[in-house]
């Protein structure tokens, strides 16, 4: 049985669009209610205050391409973390939005697609004082949170050349760290013996694996999300991981150009057992074709509510809980115009599947900050970019 403050019987919903590419990632402040930050595919930092509607700030200096994780600085809440696609950690004042750059693995440029690092999974090991980050090698890097200088040497935790997507640091056991990737596993790492094949556990998958995450309130249960269209739970670490608790059926296979699902935990759920996530596949509803989003009770599989409005007609990869107040936040693409659709008609004519990528011309970094599945772990028979803006909304409960 749902906990009523949970899903809303009734939304309010706002939408707000100011970022020129796709929503990438969002995060709420740490302790104001009503900031949302979100982060783009063209490295843009937005800051919108919900409360104020037309309140935002956005800033487009910081990364030159897709923003694809942050944090907030532990120490202070007016410092965001970024780990971009091209290839550095930043560190930026909210307020003021001067960032500082606190690791770089392309100082020398642009060199072609294979030197090019770029950094996927972040988190923040608050007991060590550490910022984590992987790249699309299949490295983990350290960045000292205090010096704000990287420490320690690379550590392969992933297939070399995979991108490295996620990382968790375990809420409750620190040293206990959680990666996943597009070699098809999620990983479970001791931080005090952190090297390659020290592994404690590999958690295979059939597909590339989104996201990983620890339950918010105990840190003894996973939620993966994969594109083989599962989401897989481990009822508990400390059993036996080959395989998971169960396995639950659900649309999030995406295409190239959408910002990869990721299901959430609900941080407000005591009994960790509702996650978010979106839905890819539409359904009609009243003739307009709409992509919910789902909240699923991941202990029984249960559709327990969809989130929807029919004045939003992209897909939502991109949901964050509030982890205070019953808001949803989700971020996507705005929809197509007469000249996207036409702009995509065209490019899917030369579309090339496993092609010798010299024929297509030379390309830069940004035709290789791709979202996609990359099962081989290459670059070549990637499609053409297609440009989309991008559109936020978010969702809260009614008041009463």
């Amino acid at each position: 049985i749902k906990p009523a403050y949970v899903i809303p019987d009734q939304v309010d919903c706002a939408v707000i669009r100011y970022h020129s590419r796709r929503v990438t990632c969002l995060e709420f402040h740490p302790t104001n209610n009503h900031i949302l930050l979100s982060g783009d595919k063209k490295g843009q930092l937005g800051i919108w205050d919900f409360a104020k509607v037309h309140e935002k700030t956005v800033y487009g200096n910081i990364h030159s391409c897709i923003l694809n994780n942050m944090r907030f600085s532990p120490a202070n809440d007016g410092m965001i973390y970024a780990a971009s696609s091209d290839g550095t950690v930043s560190c930026t004042d909210l307020e003021t939005g001067i960032s500082s750059t606190l690791m770089n693995l392309n100082p020398d440029g642009w060199q072609g697609p294979g030197s090019w690092s770029m950094l996927y999974g972040m988190d923040i090991n608050l007991e060590r004082g550490v910022v984590l980050v992987a790249d699309n090698f299949g490295f983990l890097y350290l960045v000292d949170s205090r010096s704000n200088s990287q420490t320690g040497k690379a550590i392969m935790i992933h297939k070399k050349g995979s991108k490295v997507v996620g990382l968790h640091c375990n809420p409750f056991q620190p040293d206990l760290l959680l990666s996943c990737g597009n070699d098809h596993f999620a990983r479970l790492w001791d931080m005090r013996r952190l090297e390659a094949g020290s592994v404690l556990a590999n958690l295979e998958h059939r597909r590339v694996v989104n996201s990983a995450y620890f339950s918010p309130f105990s840190g003894t249960k996973i939620l993966t999300t994969s594109q083989d269209n599962r989401l897989r739970i481990w009822d508990s670490i400390f059993r036996d991981l080959d395989s998971p608790s169960r396995e639950i059926v659900h649309s999030h296979d995406f295409n190239r150009h959408l910002t990869p699902f990721r299901a959430e935990w609900d941080p407000k759920d005591p009994s960790e057992s509702l996650a978010v996530i979106g839905r890819y596949i539409s359904e009609n509803y009243n003739g307009t074709a709409l992509h919910p989003i789902d909240f699923i009770d991941i202990n029984t599989g249960q559709l327990v509510a969809e989130v929807m409005d029919p004045n939003i007609t992209t897909i939502t990869p991109v949901n964050k809980l509030h982890p205070r107040d019953d808001v949803l936040a989700s971020g996507s693409s705005r929809p197509k115009e007469k000249f996207d659709v036409a702009e995509q008609s065209d490019t899917r004519k030369i579309i090339v599947f496993g092609g010798d990528e010299k024929k297509r011309g030379k390309r830069s970094k940004d035709d290789y900050d791709d979202d996609s599945d990359d099962d081989k772990f290459n670059v070549k028979g990637k499609n053409v970019k297609v440009k989309k803006p991008v559109k936020q909304m978010t969702h809260r409960k009614a008041k009463r």
